[in-house]
């Protein structure tokens, strides 16, 4: 039986991704394309999304789509941008809204008989984020929701036509029905089977590797992060031996992890080659400050190690990369803004001579580890936290030398440890979310306990090197350095916010930190979240 697939045109919208993730909690295959690379003749599609954009729809820079490849071969769902442009080029009208209409608003009315909001409550809270608004909708249309300020929140075409518009972005968190709102799309009026999993994934996928690599020899880059780990398991499984993977220690891992990690992929019986090419990175480092140049120092360096690996394996034609899509969206999205680099996104160099093999790229964080656990890896490679292709470099300001890795290192794996031993009982929503997400734990009286590091989505220690703070040990006067804790809920990583830790946990790990940790006198917490702030301080 045919795989069935949603397409998502993307017109630039940071939450594209979002929509995506959505369509795939429903068990439903999807693909984000461009908005000018609409699949014409592909049997598989039971439906389009069209995303929104930063652009306004009367901005000569504009991404337009022509709407009559797909008007009335598939249902359509425009969010945002995508339902004004839809609008404004089927005769309505699209202005200024005065003021950006941004934030929680509710729908006042609903036409909870329209197969889009079956099922929704009066007064769904709903997520606007819009410059422009729809002032009027093209003739026949009717309009299906509104809010006090937002006259055609939602509305649909006329005659019975499978093309929907919302002016809301049902695919973040904050609307609330947001996710019923797209079941309804995808499963109710799509037809979706909903047979796409963690298993099919992996089946597929498998299929790909061997199709797209033939006989030819793949090098895999290892960090020993869950993404390169689940890619080299899955590209094992597709070509086994054919397969080198090269973890390389740069001299900023975390405390012990490069020989931890060699055993670990030992036993998962890869071919993995070690090279402790840390003088090379540490000397290259020296004195450079600019976070964004550390990163391209680290990304040079990482493909001059592969470069000299690939030359003693002479018929190796592929590089393989974890690489997932919240690396690819902060560093280029369609629009063409960079957010910040990441070492393992941005093409190779010619004389590498080496094509790119990414079979994770379109996958969030979660969706790793679901694959992770379908193909039957230990858990604790699963869950561990995300950590910086980059390493301990990313989380040193200022100049990186031996002995602020060595503190950092030290600090890190104090606060990493205390994080999984001390353990929490959960109920409720938090212990759903847990659940949700396949950690393992104990049940104790229809409650959860769980340790702290598994209901944190990313965990670490900054060093602020280039500050120093006063300090008294014993009788005698310090001036040593600063750091700061570092922890984070989220989903996917496109938003997070700063996790809430015990007092009495944060107190124990602060005095550790101090009394064992030569050049240390003082520990703080970072409360920030993401917007605006970013989860790595570089």
């Amino acid at each position: 039986m045919q795989q069935q697939k949603i397409i998502i045109l993307d017109f630039g919208s940071q939450t594209t991704q979002l929509i995506g993730r959505r369509v795939r909690e429903l068990d439903t295959f999807c693909e984000i394309l461009p908005y000018n690379r609409m699949p014409l003749d592909d049997p598989s599609i039971i439906g389009v999304i069209l995303s929104g954009s930063p652009y306004s729809v009367y901005d000569p820079e504009a991404f337009q789509v022509d709407l009559s490849q797909i008007r009335g071969k598939y249902p359509i769902l425009g969010i945002c941008y995508g339902a004004q442009y839809m609008s404004h080029k089927l005769g309505g009208r699209v202005e200024p809204a005065g003021s950006r209409e941004y934030g929680r608003q509710n729908l006042t009315t609903i036409d909870r008989e329209n197969p889009l909001f079956r099922g929704f409550h009066p007064g769904s809270q709903v997520w606007m984020s819009h410059g422009d608004t729809i002032t009027a909708i093209p003739t026949g249309f009717h309009c299906i929701a509104s809010t006090e300020t937002v006259r055609y929140a939602a509305y649909q075409a006329g005659g019975g036509e499978r093309l929907w518009g919302v002016q809301f972005h049902p695919e973040v968190f904050h609307s609330v029905e947001g996710s019923l709102l797209l079941k309804n799309f995808v499963v109710d009026i799509c037809g979706s089977r909903q047979d796409w999993s963690a298993d099919s994934f992996v089946d597929a996928t498998v299929a790909e590797i061997r199709q797209q690599v033939g006989n030819d020899r793949v090098i895999l880059g290892l960090s020993g992060g869950v993404d390169s780990s689940v890619c080299a398991v899955l590209i094992n499984r597709a070509i086994g031996q054919r397969l080198t993977c090269i973890f390389v220690n740069h001299g900023m891992l975390r405390k012990n992890e490069f020989s931890d990690v060699m055993h670990d992929y030992k036993c998962l019986g890869l071919n993995v080659v070690g090279v402790d090419a840390s003088e090379k990175f540490l000397g290259d480092l020296a004195g450079v400050v600019d976070p964004e140049q550390k990163r391209k120092i680290i990304g040079r360096d990482f493909v001059e190690v592969f470069n000299a690996e690939a030359k003693k394996i002479t018929d190796a034609r592929w590089l393989a990369q974890g690489t997932i899509y919240p690396d690819r969206i902060e560093s280029l999205n369609i629009t063409g803004k960079v957010i910040k680099s990441h070492h393992n996104v941005g093409g190779l160099p010619k004389e590498m001579n080496l094509q790119l093999c990414e079979p994770l790229k379109w996958l969030f964080k979660d969706e790793v580890r679901r694959v992770g656990r379908s193909l039957g890896m230990p858990e604790h490679l699963i869950t561990r936290h995300p950590f910086p292709g980059p390493g301990l470099a990313v989380r040193i300001l200022g100049d990186i030398t031996r002995d602020k890795v060595r503190i950092l290192q030290e600090a890190d794996d104090i606060y990493i440890r205390a994080l999984k031993q001390y353990k929490t009982r959960l109920s409720g929503e938090e212990a759903r979310r847990v659940l949700a997400a396949g950690v393992p734990i104990d049940m104790k009286d229809g409650d959860i306990e769980v340790s702290l590091y598994d209901q944190i989505w990313q965990a670490g220690v900054t060093l602020l090197s280039n500050v120093r703070s006063v300090g008294v040990m014993g009788d005698e006067r310090t001036y040593e350095h600063p750091i700061a804790l570092r922890a984070v809920t989220s989903t996917d990583a496109m938003t997070a916010d700063w996790a809430r830790l015990p007092y009495d946990f944060m107190a124990n790990v602060s005095n550790e930190i101090i009394n064992k940790v030569k050049g240390v006198n003082r520990v703080c917490y970072d409360i920030s979240s993401k917007p605006p702030s970013t989860i790595e301080w570089e």
